[in-house]
């Protein structure tokens, strides 16, 4: 079943600001991510914890933040584009504190999660992303991220295929769909 995703305003007279499309597409994101955490499990990938299911979908949040990033490049400024995606992590940033919260008890997961974004960013930047999406070593470091998670089990051997295949392009074809939707 197809994902659907809610990327028009209400009343898309008023303008809006950068904050709130970033609020927007942190929302957006967070669903995209989960629901690809959860296709993994329909697939037959197997997590041994919460925890662990968590992780994979801020791996999937870390990506989708490098996707803003890249499809902010060009129609934004420099400093626009710095101020969305700022903000953009900023509220992911908020979703993973307080989901990981509700399922796992008190905590900070959101630094963390800081850290892991910082990591991938520098990561990330040796990959292309052209007119037609993430390449293909874009889509493989975020297989091999997931896989690193799951751990090479006989039921998670293929997860990285999976998520280079798929799960990572339908994810970047949902959320750049979205992103354009919030901008028109």
């Amino acid at each position: 079943m197809a994902l659907r995703i809610k990327s028009h305003w209400q009343n898309e007279e008023r303008e809006r600001s950068l904050p709130e499309i970033a609020g927007a597409l942190a929302f957006i994101a967070w669903r995209i991510a989960m629901e690809k955490a959860i296709n993994l499990h329909c697939e037959r990938f197997v997590y041994a914890s919460d925890e662990q299911r968590l992780l994979v979908i801020q791996e999937y949040l870390v990506f989708l933040i490098q996707i803003a990033d890249r499809l902010s490049h060009g129609p934004l400024h420099d400093e626009d584009r710095r101020i969305l995606v700022t903000e953009f992590a900023r509220k992911v940033f908020g979703h993973v504190q307080d989901n990981s919260q509700d399922l796992l008890g008190p905590g900070d997961y959101g630094g963390p999660f800081i850290a892991r974004l910082n990591a991938r960013s520098d990561e990330y930047a040796e990959s292309q992303f052209g007119a037609d999406g993430p390449s293909y070593a874009l889509l493989r470091h975020l297989g091999f991220e997931i896989q690193a998670l799951m751990g090479i089990s006989q039921e998670n051997r293929w997860v990285i295929d999976q998520v280079m295949d798929r799960d990572g392009w339908d994810a970047y074809k949902t959320f750049a769909r979205a992103f354009r939707d919030l901008f028109e």
